[in-house]
């Protein structure tokens, strides 16, 4: 054989390799339809569940309600890179508008406790959040089950958590002593609060703040709730603690400087104006966008944005029904997700290799999480929830006498969670994949199925609300149609 003929069928083979390889690490492959029932990750999850809540006692006679919560710094330094916008390219932060916090909310009924955690930070890493179980495990008796972890979902928060391209892209280039850094605060929060556990009481409510929010993706419903509890020491110090699904975006990607956006002006109005400590966990933030007031500047839109809802829960806060007798069961699960199918190829047939995520620092694997304090549920979820689904779910939760909040971001990040009807909105009207539904939406075509049937299954586990405690709330919530603008 002549030499350019040997050379010729050398470069075939690469070209061959290097295409095969492609297909196996890069994709196209094709995408998969089957639903979740019957899969070895769903029943593992379900079983986790059983075995999970059998950490807690239900119980219909709870003891006295014990309370405490911690405040820690998280502020950065000065040129570490922020998490949230791509486009900033892993640009140092210039410095701090304002403080960074963890706070901590810690709940017992005298056998059983939880503590409820809220960050100013894009969301909570895997590896943050396994460093926090372990350093707190050390320091008290909680275990994985009985820490639920929420961010702000602030765009202006810390980054270099991560490593791998996804977290790049999303916040920097990697520091190993971030998360060294950010687990600490945590701690240190969590353990505060569970130090100060004391006799208290309790008082739930809502607001419909349906004037602050739009739905981002479609013209659809919205999750107007902005639901808040305030819980009382029997010193007479107070915490709030709150919850809302409007993303933290009023900030955009120009402005470098670390700040809570305007989950952090909230909680400083509240705190200002009552001298009570205040923690915020972000809500099911999928398609839901604010709508901020106008202002001369983002950071006086965010401003007026956060005072705005801190004001519509001060007005509501006058004549609050404290209980006293509240019972507290909590389940931290650990989840198998289904094949990765992320859809950038503009069709409903093809999808990115599952093989890229772990390449990209991404795997198949979550945490989900659920508290329950009297007639308060709490279900977290390991993604950008969309509150289209929230609605639903809380609407459920009010028939059945709970209060229930959807969080976003407990612990893992498993890309976007949208309705399941949605799921074939591939490419959007400018020809591009969809972000929401296409682009980000990685476990597969079932997934409001999915998670809805895990967060019934936990909140059935968890005992029935009582019957003398029902939600104040009222009627359920209702989703209100908001156009896109």
């Amino acid at each position: 054989m002549r030499l350019w003929k040997k050379i010729l069928l050398g470069l075939g083979v690469v070209v061959l390799l290097l295409v095969v390889l492609f297909v196996i690490f890069v994709g196209p492959w094709p995408t998969y339809s089957s639903g979740f029932e019957g899969k070895k990750y769903f029943t593992n999850a379900l079983g986790a569940i059983e075995k999970n809540v059998a950490e807690s006692e239900v119980t219909s006679s709870p003891g006295r309600l014990e309370a405490g919560w911690g405040v820690s710094l998280m502020t950065p330094a000065a040129g570490v890179p922020m998490a949230g916008y791509s486009s900033r390219r892993g640009k140092g932060a210039h410095g701090a508008y304002d403080d960074l916090y963890v706070k901590a909310l810690a709940l017992s009924d005298g056998r059983d406790t939880a503590v409820l955690v809220g960050s100013d930070m894009l969301l909570v890493p895997e590896n943050v959040a396994d460093m926090v179980r372990k350093d707190v495990a050390r320091q008290t008796s909680l275990t994985p089950n009985d820490i639920y972890f929420s961010a702000s979902h602030s765009h202006c928060g810390p980054g270099a958590f991560g490593p791998g391209l996804a977290a790049y892209i999303t916040g920097g280039k990697y520091d190993r002593q971030m998360p060294v850094f950010l687990a600490s605060a945590f701690t240190d929060a969590i353990v505060e609060a569970y130090k100060k556990l004391a006799p208290a009481k309790l008082a739930n409510r809502s607001v419909d703040a349906e004037g602050f929010i739009r739905n981002r993706a479609r013209q659809g419903p919205v999750d107007p709730e902005l639901s808040y509890l305030v819980v009382e020491s029997e010193y007479g110090n107070r915490c709030f603690l709150v919850s809302f699904s409007a993303h933290p975006t009023v900030m955009g990607g120009s402005f470098m400087e670390f700040t809570g956006s305007y989950p952090g002006h909230l909680q400083r109005a509240i705190e200002g104006a009552t001298g009570a400590t205040a923690v915020y966990l972000g809500g099911a933030v999928g398609s839901m966008s604010p709508r901020a007031p106008e202002g001369q500047s983002q950071v006086a839109r965010s401003e007026a944005f956060g005072q705005a809802l801190a004001q519509l829960i001060l007005d509501d806060a006058k004549d609050l029904e404290f209980r006293t007798n509240l019972d507290v069961v909590s389940i931290g699960l650990p989840l198998d997700l289904p094949s990765m199918q992320c859809r950038v190829f503009k069709s409903t047939k093809w999808r990115l290799s599952p093989l890229a995520g772990p390449l990209a620092g991404l795997n198949d694997t979550g945490w989900m999480q659920a508290v329950r304090v009297g007639d308060v549920v709490f279900v977290g979820v390991p993604a950008d929830f969309s509150g289209e689904i929230s609605a639903k779910w809380k609407a459920w939760g009010a028939d059945k006498g709970y209060d229930l909040w959807a969080t976003s971001f407990s612990a893992d990040y498993a890309g976007y969670v949208s309705p399941d009807e949605y799921y074939g909105e591939v490419v959007g009207k400018d020809g591009n994949p969809t972000y929401e539904t296409g682009l980000m939406s990685w476990c597969g075509p079932h997934q409001e199925a999915y998670f809805t049937a895990l967060m019934r299954r936990m909140v059935e586990v968890m005992g029935p609300a009582p019957v003398e405690q029902k939600t104040t709330r009222g009627d359920a919530p209702v989703a209100h149609e908001r156009p896109v603008s």
